[in-house]
Formats: structure tokens, C-alpha cells, sequence
């Protein structure tokens, strides 16, 4: 079973550059008598076939070779009719000669994250003019464009009420938002079920999956440690923990290599579950998963997203402050933030005013063709832990936010190193000490985002204009969606 969170994002997108359907009530765009414009038509007509031979036939003839992409190709092809089943151009976007750009929307949604793409076509400017390059970007569905310019308080409330609205209409949210501005909210809203079994609504304290940002409460606590003269982020982790199991970690890895998810380690999900899962509710017992897999690369030379390092750093907390990970989190964090929804629940005992996960996949990690939601409560941990799994509210992650900035937790000079970014992860993306740290529009936004199935959370914190963005949800994905809205609308 994989986690879903960024990576799935990144997968739906690129699902999605491929398909596409339309409004019923709409006319077919005209498509330009290009060289770009007739290789769009004929990659619409040779995948809409759905015949495993004409997509042979459209990746030979029409798509520029490359050394070993033509079985990619073709099991893209495979991939994306398998979860889409057509594709319906809605709108020509831009057109020139040898390049092209198309507002697709999905005729049969993954419901991963975005209904709506733009793709990008360019051909070669020399004869036969091939497919050389096809890229994709997320697009924004007609009616719902982020207006251009200036928009008061008001006018992206009422925006916002009127997406939202629009997402729920499609059972695509359910969950909650909260946009705070220097500390107070300006805007709250609940959607939704916590529960569909007993048709009980979400409200803005219910309690929400956070996946995988619980890592940053695990990045403060060690911050703390650093700033106590306890821990240092140059030590290598032998020096507290001599004794592991796979001696190249104690002797190559360092604190700030597990913390910029530089250390090589890899995961431990396909091994919980392979367990007796549902007995795993300690750091020791997620421990024991961990240490059979060889490092990916010598620590520091690579970037590599692992949930087994944050459970190094939890070992860590815990072997030197002499006090089990979940309460030093408690006491040190959730208690002085004033956190008070906030932990790591067990979910074998009930926990009141809990939302339980809803997804649309399989066990196999597959899409169930039926579209049906199941609860999620087969499908991740039994208890959460440094790396994530844990609980949260939107109000929690708002007192999280005030916390940090205003030096509750640890000192600004730690803040700052805390969340200024150390690994490149993209344009204007780079990954800190288990927050991420990105530049939109000139604007600083710093957080985490993490999600699995019927999981999906996400916290903004918008350092230059004061804005905070917290959106928590119990179906697959569906805060990110919302959340790169709501960064739209404040980033103009």
C-alpha cells in the first residue's frame, strides 16, 4: 500500500494530462489546421479509441523517438484510459504553429485531485513535425477562475463560498477551512460527514487525519532539543543510538540528513502491513520495521522522501529525554500551543468528535471502478507517530501557526532555520527540516501537507502577508485542491 500525498498529486496531474472530457452542453472547440494542431487531434481520436494498437500506432508514427519511452508511453496510454476512459477537449487555449496548449477536463475524474489540466503540445518545426514535447498544469474550471487584480476580503470570501459549494455539490469535499489573517480568522467553514455511517457532520473542531505533517511537530521537538544543547544537527546518529540494527546509519547519518530527508533511509509501509499492524502503537514497535533496507545513496548526496527517518528522529527524542515520544510531543508542544485536539489516537479505542476516512481506492492501492467510498480504517496505521498518522484540527494547526511565530515554541532564530529551505525540490520548491518552504509570487509560504487514502490535510503559512491556510479533509485529496485555490486567490 503507498502513501499518497505530494507524489499522488504529481501522479493526477499527469493522469489527467492525457484525458479529458467536456461539458455536455458545449460544442467541440474547433481545432487549428496546424502541424501542432493536427497532432493534437490525432492524439485525441488515437486515444479515444481505446485500442491498445492505434495508441502503438500514434506513439510510432507520431511521437518523436526517444531511446526506451515507447513502452512508457504505452503504458501511460494504458494507465490513463484505465481510470479515465476518453478524452474531450473543452477549450483551445493558445495556438501557433508548432505549439499548442488545451483546457482538458476529465470525463470520468480520478477523484485524486484536479478535474481540470491544461495541456501543453509542441511540434518539431521539422517535417514530419512529430510529437516533441507534451507537458501538463493544472487548470482552473470555467466559472471558477481566480479573478485577475485586486480582490477585497469580501469578494474572495464570496468566491470561495461559491467554489466550495460547487465541490460539495460533486461529493469532491468533506472536510474544513479555515484562512486566518495576523492570527484571526476570517474565514471558517465546515463540510461534510465525519461520519457517513451515522450521519454525523463535520464542524470546524473535528478531529482530522494529518498524514504526514505530523513530521513537523517531530522537526520542533528536535529544534527544541537543539536549542537545550541536547542535541546537535551536525551529530551523527550513533552518538545516541550505538546500538542499531544497521550500523551504516549509526555511522553516516546525521541528524540534519534525516531531517532534510537526506539520509538514504526508505519506507516502512509495504512492512506495516505485512505486520500485524493493528498491534503497532510505539516508536520501538515502528522501529522494527525500518532497518532491513539498505541506504538508497551515501547520506547527504540525494534527496529521497522517507517516513523511516522521522522514526530515527523520534528514537532519538525519546532516548534523550528519558520520555515517550507522544508525551514529550504532548507536553512540549500541543500543551503550550494550546493544541488541545490534537494527537495521536488509537483507532481501536473511540475518540470523540473524530472524522473517519473515506477513499475511492482499493486495498491493491488501485482505483475501485464503482466510484464507491469504503472508510480507510483498514488502510493506515493503528496509531500515528513521528513520521505521521496522527489528529489535528483546523483551529489546532491556526494555534500551531501562532506558536511558531510567536516564539512560544522555540526561538525565531530556530524558526528560521526550522523552515528555511535546504533541499531543492522543484521551482520556487525547496524541502527544510521537515516543513517545506516555497516561494509563490514572491510571496514565502512554509508548511506540510500529507495525505493516504480518505487522508489529506494541509497547513499554509504565509510569512510575508501574515495569512494562514489550513484545510483538513476525510476524502481522498481533496484539501490540496482546496488549498492551491485558496494560494491563488492570496498570491495575485
Amino acid at each position: 500500500m503507498k502513501v499518497h500525498g505530494y507524489w499522488t498529486l504529481i501522479l493526477c496531474i499527469l493522469i489527467l494530462a492525457l484525458v479529458v472530457p467536456i461539458d455536455a452542453q458545449q460544442s467541440p472547440p474547433e481545432i487549428p489546421d496546424t502541424p501542432s494542431g493536427k497532432l493534437l487531434n490525432l492524439l485525441i481520436e488515437a486515444f479515444n479509441s481505446g485500442e491498445e494498437e492505434q495508441w502503438k500506432s500514434f506513439i510510432r508514427s507520431h511521437w518523436k523517438e526517444k531511446e526506451g519511452m515507447f513502452e512508457r508511453r504505452l503504458e501511460f496510454f494504458k494507465e490513463v484510459y484505465s481510470d479515465i476512459g476518453g478524452i474531450i477537449l473543452y477549450r483551445i487555449e493558445n495556438s501557433e504553429d508548432y505549439s499548442i496548449s488545451a483546457l482538458l477536463q476529465a470525463k470520468s475524474p480520478c477523484d485524486l485531485l484536479v478535474e481540470w489540466v491544461v495541456l501543453i503540445l509542441e511540434a518539431d518545426t521539422l517535417p514530419p513535425h512529430k510529437l516533441n514535447l507534451l507537458s501538463v498544469r493544472p487548470g482552473e474550471e470555467p466559472g471558477f477562475e481566480v479573478p485577475a487584480g485586486d480582490l477585497t476580503e469580501e469578494q474572495i470570501i464570496d468566491f470561495l463560498d461559491r467554489y466550495l459549494d460547487n465541490l460539495v455539490s460533486k461529493d469532491r469535499f468533506s472536510g474544513t477551512v479555515l484562512i486566518a489573517k495576523d492570527g484571526k480568522p476570517v474565514y471558517t467553514r465546515a463540510f461534510g460527514l465525519a461520519s457517513k455511517r451515522y450521519n454525523i457532520p463535520n464542524q470546524l473542531d473535528t478531529k482530522f487525519n494529518l498524514g504526514s505533517m505530523n513530521k513537523m511537530f517531530t522537526g520542533v521537538a528536535i529544534m527544541q532539543l537543539v536549542e537545550q544543547e541536547r542535541v546537535s544537527l551536525n551529530d551523527l546518529v550513533g552518538k545516541y543510538l550505538p546500538d542499531l540494527p544497521r550500523s551504516e546509519i549509526s555511522k553516516k547519518v546525521t541528524i540534519h540528513h534525516l531531517l532534510t530527508h537526506t539520509s538514504g533511509m526508505q519506507d516502512y509501509w509495504e512492512e506495516i502491513f505485512d505486520s500485524h499492524w493493528w498491534e503497532i502503537k510505539t516508536v520501538s514497535q515502528l522501529a522494527e520495521l525500518i532497518f532491513d533496507d539498505t541506504l538508497l545513496f551515501e547520506p547527504g548526496s540525494d534527496f529521497h522522501y522517507s517516513n523511516s527517518g522521522p522514526i530515527v528522529l523520534g528514537m532519538i527524542i525519546e532516548k534523550v529525554t528519558g520520555l515517550d515520544y507522544f508525551d514529550y510531543v504532548r507536553d512540549y508542544i500541543y500543551i503550550p500551543a494550546g493544541m488541545i485536539n490534537s494527537d495521536c489516537y488509537e483507532m481501536d479505542t473511540p475518540v470523540p468528535n473524530l472524522a473517519i476516512g473515506y477513499t475511492k481506492m482499493n486495498y491493491d492501492d488501485s482505483r475501485n471502478p464503482e466510484g464507491k467510498w469504503r472508510n480507510n480504517l483498514f488502510m493506515h496505521v493503528v496509531k500515528g507517530g513521528p513520521a505521521g498518522g496522527g489528529f489535528s484540527t483546523v483551529e489546532d494547526l491556526l494555534k500551531f501557526d501562532i506558536a511558531l511565530r510567536t516564539n512560544v515554541l522555540i526561538s525565531k532564530e530556530s524558526f528560521d532555520s526550522l523552515t528555511t529551505g535546504k533541499m531543492k525540490r522543484g521551482h520556487d520548491r525547496m524541502y527544510a527540516y521537515l516543513f517545506q518552504d516555497r516561494r509563490v509570487n514572491d510571496q514565502r509560504i512554509v508548511g506540510h501537507e500529507g495525505g493516504a487514502p480518505g487522508i489529506n490535510a494541509n497547513l499554509d503559512m504565509f510569512l510575508d502577508s501574515g495569512y494562514t491556510v489550513a484545510v483538513m479533509v476525510n476524502y481522498d485529496d481533496a484539501a490540496s485542491l482546496v488549498a492551491r485555490k485558496i494560494e491563488k486567490l492570496l498570491t495575485r
